[in-house]
C-alpha cells in the first residue's frame, strides 16, 4: 500500500526543479533576487521551501548585497537559515571575490580599469563599515595584489603611510592604487579622504612608488581622484616642493 503523499512537499519540490531549471536554461537573468537566495538556500536544505527563508534574508538585510555581506550569526537568527546556509552564502561571496581578484592579477588595470572597477564594487561596495583597499601594482602596471591595509571609519590618523609603504616593498611594488568604500552611498570625497591621499602619495614618491588612482566606491557608482584632476594636482605639488628644498 503506497503512503499517501504530501502535496505541500511536492509543491515545493516542483517549485524547486522549476527554478534549477530556469537557471540551467538562461542563469540568472530574470531572477528576482529572493529567487537567487531561494536556490542558494536549496542547496543546502533538501525536501524543504525555502521561499520564506528567502524573503525573510532579503527583508532583513534589504537587498542581495545586504545578505551576502551579513555576518554568520546575523544570517542564524533569521527563520529557516542555520549554519549550513549561513556556511553556504558566506562561502559564495568569498569565491566570488577570488573570482574577480583572479581576474584583475597580472592585468594592466590602469589602461583597462573596468575588470577593477567591477571587483571592488564586489569587494567593499556593499560593506556596512569603511574599508581601505591597495592594489599593488608592477613596474608595468600589471596587479601583483590585492589587500584591504585598514578598516573602520577612515581618519588621517587611522590610516598609516609607514605601514602602506612596508606592504608595498613587501611585494616590490612599483605603483599602487587605492579605493575604499561609503557606507552612506555618497561617493563626494571628505577633506579627510583628500588628505589621505596626498599623504600616500607624498609618503610613497620619497620611496620611488607611484600612486595611479584613489577610488571611492559607493553602492552604486564611484569617485575617481585620477580623473577629477586630483592625482596630478598633488605630483605636481610634490615636485615643486622638490624644488624649493
Amino acid at each position: 500500500m503506497e503512503s499517501p503523499q504530501n502535496p505541500r512537499s511536492n509543491k515545493g519540490e516542483g517549485h524547486r526543479k522549476r527554478l534549477r531549471e530556469k537557471f540551467l536554461q538562461g542563469g540568472l537573468r530574470g531572477f528576482h533576487d529572493y529567487e537567487v537566495i531561494e536556490l542558494l538556500l536549496s542547496l543546502n536544505t533538501p525536501r524543504k521551501d525555502c521561499k520564506e527563508s528567502a524573503k525573510l534574508l532579503l527583508k532583513q538585510f534589504k537587498t542581495l548585497q545586504g545578505v551576502f555581506e551579513a555576518d554568520s550569526s546575523a544570517l542564524c537568527r533569521i527563520k529557516g537559515v542555520g549554519p549550513a546556509n549561513s556556511f553556504g552564502i558566506k562561502l559564495i561571496k568569498q569565491v566570488s571575490d577570488r573570482y574577480l581578484e583572479n581576474k584583475i592579477i597580472s592585468k594592466d588595470v590602469v589602461q583597462n580599469p573596468e575588470d577593477l572597477q567591477q571587483y571592488l564594487n564586489q569587494l567593499i561596495g556593499h560593506k556596512t563599515k569603511e574599508v581601505f583597499t591597495g592594489i599593488f601594482l608592477d613596474a608595468k602596471n600589471r596587479v601583483l595584489a590585492s589587500r584591504i591595509l585598514f578598516t573602520g571609519t577612515l581618519t588621517t590618523s587611522s590610516v598609516y603611510p609607514r605601514e602602506v609603504i612596508k606592504k608595498a616593498l613587501q611585494y616590490n611594488a612599483a605603483a599602487m592604487i587605492f579605493a575604499h568604500n561609503h557606507p552612506s552611498g555618497d561617493i563626494k570625497p571628505s577633506k579627510s579622504d583628500i588628505k589621505i591621499t596626498k599623504d600616500l602619495l607624498f609618503a610613497l614618491k620619497y620611496v620611488g612608488i607611484v600612486v595611479h588612482e584613489h577610488m571611492i566606491i559607493g553602492n552604486e557608482g564611484f569617485y575617481s581622484f585620477a580623473a577629477h584632476g586630483l592625482i596630478s594636482q598633488f605630483n605636481m605639488q610634490f615636485q615643486e616642493g622638490q624644488k624649493t628644498t
